[in-house]
């Protein structure tokens, strides 16, 4: 019997975004798959394992891309593992319902002379369209088998693994495909191919026709290459007639005419293997797109459709929300009986740890629902469509088309946005992108707006509060964006070129894992850098534990004893004084001045903030940990209670409707937590822009704030 450990096979997929890479990815390693970075660069590198017919196969899920051209970070990347890496196979992920424009990506690997297996995705699409791809044929014109799969629904598996493993084993042995770009351009890609196989180390390293055709095409990366040959000089030379010549012939550059080339093989191809003509047939996304990316209606349409979407997950989400805040407040209280009155470990159970990630818990309705409704835009198809209508206004102030994905991203959570950001080629649209996205309203945020809108407005008019703060936040980065474009990064606006993929009915199973996927952090983050944040507000709330009282309140208590009124105000004010003279509310009193032009004059407010700096969420477990403090009736009390009834020394309420929308607006658009910080730092290379990042973010939100809250009481809004 063989031993299976010698038997292994290292697979990699490629293919465009939306052809369902990941989708096909998952289908073959199931759980089996972890992530992490390629060297050197800040690509993320998915890697997964399975065991199937005697074999170990390693699955690599290269980043998804358009081309080979190495214009961006993901495209380098994919194509180095490519060439350096030499996989057994390459599976290359293709849309079955957008062959065309999806094959383009596949004349450029076969050039490369990789062991080629088609996985023609989404097949059941391409059925609906009323297509008839004849694979045997198409096959023989791409140099490789075919199989179709229908990767959402878990159909193709086995066959893709079949055929991956009879390739390894020379079971399958297609001609390779060569791709013809006509007599002249064909005649000056062997002229150089024939210096390049001179060269013994370029020889055994790249594929040598591959390293002509991309010479051809002025390809930067492949160009350094060469200046390392022995025979670089010959090469550059040839290389330079070459590039005059085709240009004389064709009045154009060899790049273009290359391009075009590959495009007739795919028209040729298709016209020989597929019986309809799909590319000129308006179907059923065509005429909804009609309407939906209408010139006059797509954006009130889009923005009508976020404000629904923040309206419904409102009114789901309240009564549970209720539901939990009542647990919470349950298992407070029955602790609190089990434990011994005043003593440490339970002010630190019930105060630290209940009152702290309870509080951010209360949200996880909100959260779930929230990440649902926009899973069910994504994967629909619709949310492309936002990304393309929103580009149209964005491209007039300045910010990089392609930065609206990233941007979109960051409703989720800043970190991957800005990660998102190195798929941009312009350097200046990138780094701008980068910049602006911590002015998205991450989901660490909508806990601190829905306590604080759950506290001081009526709950009907709760998901247009949302809506104008998301708003809030794109405005603001844009203005960012066009003040940087214009004054300090200037340079062209490069043009937006994007694919809209044909509409989708979602599959519950897809939404399922993408709602977990966001959500599921969330709660990690509950257990882990919340609590611990709890646990450091509840010590700096304590210590010192004993602090020299302005009066004998343990006298008092004893001359009270019996009266169960009077002695709950003597604890409460204790503790009140405790709280303050301790280093949260020592630190808390140094620098509420800076936020009394705000309409906040609870020190409890900037403790808070800066508990968000490490993340967001923390500034709600921080204040259910502050205001579960001295407060009257606390432990059966929620925190929406605590702070609605939170007092002033002069006995005025801390908060009002329109000091608690000028902190949301602070929330919204001050320091970024400490992940965007570190992830900024990396994607530029710098800690002067993460230093900048946190000055400009916190200015502008400390302004805006002071219109807000200011402009209202001149208004009488307060």
């Amino acid at each position: 019997m063989s031993n299976s450990l010698t038997k292994k096979i290292k697979i990699a997929l490629a293919g465009n975004p939306n052809a369902g890479k990941s989708t096909i990815f998952n289908l073959l390693t199931g759980s089996h798959q972890h992530v992490g970075n390629y060297p050197g660069v800040t690509v993320e590198k998915k890697i997964g394992h399975l065991s199937y017919k005697e074999y170990s196969i390693e699955v690599i899920d290269l980043p998804g891309i358009y081309s080979m051209t190495a214009h961006s970070l993901d495209e380098v990347v994919a194509r180095n593992f490519l060439v350096y890496e030499k996989p057994d196979v390459v599976i290359n992920v293709v849309d079955s319902s957008n062959l065309e424009r999806n094959l383009y990506l596949s004349t450029q690997i076969i050039e490369m002379g990789v062991p080629i297996l088609y996985a023609f995705n989404m097949y059941d699409e391409a059925q609906e369209q009323g297509l008839i791809i004849d694979k045997d044929i198409l096959a023989r014109f791409l140099g490789g088998p075919i199989e179709f799969t229908i990767g959402i629904k878990r159909e193709g598996k086995e066959s893709l693994l079949d055929r991956a493993i009879e390739i390894v084993e020379g079971k399958i042995d297609y001609p390779k495909a060569r791709i013809g770009y006509g007599k002249e351009i064909n005649e000056e890609i062997d002229k150089i191919e024939t210096l390049l196989l001179g060269d013994e180390s370029l020889r055994q390293t790249y594929p040598t026709r591959w390293l002509a055709i991309k010479m051809l095409e002025q390809d930067k990366d492949v160009l350094k290459i060469i200046e390392g040959a022995e025979e670089r000089v010959a090469i550059a030379g040839q290389l330079e007639k070459s590039l005059a010549y085709i240009e004389g012939i064709f009045d154009d550059r060899a790049g273009a005419i290359i391009a075009e080339r590959r495009y007739g093989f795919i028209s040729g191809a298709c016209s020989e293997a597929i019986r309809k003509n799909y590319e000129v047939r308006h179907n059923l996304s065509d005429k909804i797109d009609s309407v939906l990316i209408n010139r006059a209606l797509g954006l009130p349409i889009f923005l009508f459709l976020m404000w629904g979407v923040f309206k419904l997950t409102f009114a789901l989400s309240e009564p549970m929300m209720r539901g939990i805040e009542w647990t919470a407040s349950w298992l407070g209280r029955g602790i609190a009986q089990l434990l011994p009155k005043g003593s440490p470990i339970t002010s630190f159970i019930v105060d630290g740890v209940i009152g702290g990630v309870g509080s951010v818990l209360t949200f996880v309705p909100i959260i779930f629902l929230l990440f649902f409704a926009i899973a069910i835009l994504e994967d629909s198809g619709y949310m492309s469509r936002g990304a393309f209508i929103m580009d149209r206004l964005m491209h007039k102030m300045g910010l990089h088309g392609n930065s609206f994905i990233p941007l979109l991203i960051g409703f989720g959570c800043n970190v991957p946005a800005i990660m998102a950001a190195r798929t941009i080629e312009d350097k200046r649209g990138r780094l701008i992108t980068i910049l602006i996205a911590p002015f998205m309203s991450c989901g660490a945020r909508l806990p601190i707006y829905i306590l604080l809108i759950g506290a001081f407005f009526p709950k009907e008019i709760a998901g247009d509060i949302i809506f104008s703060l998301y708003m809030v936040g794109m405005l603001v980065a844009v203005i960012v964006a066009k003040i940087l474009r214009k004054y300090i990064l200037k340079g062209p606006v490069t043009p937006f070129v994007m694919e809209l993929p044909p509409y989708r009915m979602p599959t519950m199973r897809g939404l399922l894992v993408h709602v977990w996927d966001r959500g599921g952090a969330y709660l990690k983050k509950a257990g882990s850098l919340i609590l611990l944040g709890s646990i450091i507000v509840w010590f700096i709330s304590n210590f010192p534990w004993n602090p020299l009282y302005s009066r004998d309140y343990l006298k008092e208590m004893e001359t009270v004893r019996g009266d169960e009124v009077a002695l709950a105000r003597v604890e409460n004010e204790m503790a009140k004084e405790k709280l303050e003279k301790s280093l949260a509310g020592r630190f808390g009193r140094l620098v509420v001045p800076i936020f009394r032009p705000l309409g906040l004059e609870d020190w409890r407010v900037p403790v808070s903030l800066v508990g968000g700096v490490a993340a967001k969420e923390i500034v709600v477990s921080t204040m259910g940990t502050l205001y579960s403090v001295g407060e009257s009736d606390a432990e059966s009390a929620s925190l929406r209670e605590n702070l609605r009834r939170a007092r002033t020394a002069e006995g005025r309420n801390v908060y009002t409707p329109l000091s608690a929308y000028a902190l949301m607006i602070f929330v919204l658009l001050y320091c970024p937590c400490s992940g965007v910080i570190a992830v900024t730092r990396k994607e530029t290379g710098s800690f002067a822009w993460p230093i900048i990042m946190i000055g400009y973010t916190t200015t502008i939100a400390w302004l805006l704030a002071f219109v807000v809250y200011q402009g209202g009481s001149l208004l009488g809004l307060g």
